[in-house]
């Protein structure tokens, strides 16, 4: 489903109290303001850019990344609103030259009454090139305000141009507990029987983040289930759904166990378990991009330097999988999980990781030493910035022994502590060799 047809929801939307019923739920629930809007408060909580944007009716080109159903299109639709302007919607899928024409004509119209305009253009990865650099002058000019709707990482699909002209806001998945409300919002609207908690936590774990695809299903379940239901159990939701819901069983149990039985699969060095819980997964329909996430979870955090090949293996498996897709592009990801589970295994930069960000949050945050700060200028020269500092390439071995890196009033520790498997071995020795230079140097690391 397109971004163009998602919103953000509301708690009351005004809009739902007076659409007839024959409007789609999730568009009875489209919020006309900011007070109604539920979800991503690393944007619209208080003092937040987008928050910002919207009271004081300031909008700046923009580039809005997420996932579907999280509210792209509702957000530019509310930011046009706060500022009054023409609102020009074009998608990237079936706009072409003649679009994008109409559309800067139309904003120099309104620019000739003293009206603002904001184009919105959805998918905007889908935009080539040219189409994409059409827009740059007008954007410069400040004929329209542009704002991009994508679900892919912008810096790889909007060129650099386009891209350095806009802002980029990330939007999330909807939380579990803003989907409840939602929930419980639609279940006012509609007046249905009640859902019970089990059914209810199916359907969340269906929507996985997605307000439209929750409202949707459960505007299904409601019309299917008919008047004279008193309850909406999880048995009706599932022939409601069918196939489907498994799918999406995210928050079950069920979900959380075998993506950790293929975990400690991998982590216990059995290929065969390991598989078998793929397949496990993939068949209860699991999306499979999520599992390819996990695998890169475990290729850095259980495989890590003993084998860097792993985590390499891991990125190209989920980029097969995204050219390919279902069925071809799981092998891919099985054969990553075959590598990985034979691989060496070592936690040794997690548990670096996880120490050395301990240490940090419980530290201040210390000045760095002025021989290790940075000297571009005269005046930082002047203030000692660099100053006593020993280039490692013109030292013997290519190592300034003894010298020191950490703040000063940080006491040396070891972080990382390399397991002697796999390439670590080579590792803990060139480690070993360092120190070994850095005492003969009377000050050990």
């Amino acid at each position: 489903m397109s971004d163009a047809q998602e919103s953000l929801f509301a708690t009351e939307p005004a809009a739902a109290r007076t659409a007839p019923a024959s409007v789609p739920l999730a568009e009875r629930l489209r919020p006309t303001s900011l007070a109604e809007v539920i979800g991503q408060p690393q944007l619209l909580g208080p003092g937040r850019p987008l928050r910002v944007a919207l009271e004081g009716g300031r909008v700046h080109s923009m580039i809005l990344w997420g996932p579907p159903g999280v509210g792209k299109t509702t957000l530019a639709r509310l930011l046009a609103g706060a500022v009054d302007a023409e609102f020009i919607v074009l998608s990237a899928v079936l706009a072409g030259v003649k679009d994008i024409r109409e559309a800067v004509e139309v904003a120099q119209r309104e620019a000739r009454r003293g009206r603002r305009t904001l184009v919105f253009v959805d998918e905007v990865h889908r935009f080539n090139k040219a189409q994409q650099d059409a827009f740059l002058p007008h954007v410069e000019s400040g004929l329209f305000t542009f704002i991009g709707a994508t679900t892919e990482n912008p810096a790889f699909e909007v060129n650099s141009a386009l891209l350095s002209r806009s802002t980029v806001h990330v939007l999330e998945p909807l939380a579990e507990e803003d989907l409840e409300r939602l929930l419980q919002r639609a279940q006012e609207i509609l007046q249905a029987p009640p859902l019970d908690a089990p059914a209810r936590r199916q359907l969340v774990a269906h929507a996985d983040g997605d307000a439209r695809r929750l409202l949707n299903a459960y505007e299904s379940l409601v019309e299917l289930a008919g008047p004279e239901v008193q309850v909406l159990d999880e048995a009706r939701l599932e022939r409601a759904l069918g196939r489907r819901l498994r799918r999406y069983d995210k928050g079950g149990d069920a979900f959380y166990d075998s993506i950790s039985a293929l975990h400690k699969s991998v982590r216990g060095s059995d290929p065969d378990a390991a598989l078998y819980w793929l397949a496990r997964m993939l068949d209860g329909g699991a999306d499979a991009r999520y599992v390819a996430r996990r695998v890169l979870r475990m290729a850095s955090e259980d495989i890590g330097l003993a084998d860097p090949r792993a985590l390499r293996l891991a990125l190209d498996a989920a980029e097969v999988y995204e050219r390919l897709g279902s069925p071809e592009g799981e092998l891919a990801i099985a054969e990553a999980v075959v590598y990985l589970a034979v691989a060496p295994k070592s936690n040794a930069v997690y548990t670096a990781w996880k120490a050395v960000r301990d240490a940090v949050q419980a530290d201040g945050s210390r000045p760095v030493p002025p021989h290790l700060r940075n000297a571009p200028t005269k005046l930082a020269r002047q203030l000692g910035h660099g100053e006593g500092y020993r280039y490692a390439h013109d030292e013997e071995g290519g190592y300034a022994a003894g010298e020191r890196y950490l703040p000063d009033g940080v006491p040396s520790r070891r972080f990382y502590e390399p397991v002697a498997r796999g390439l670590e071995l080579r590792i803990g020795e060139r480690l070993r060799e360092l120190r070994a230079l850095d005492e003969g140097a009377g000050k050990p690391r």
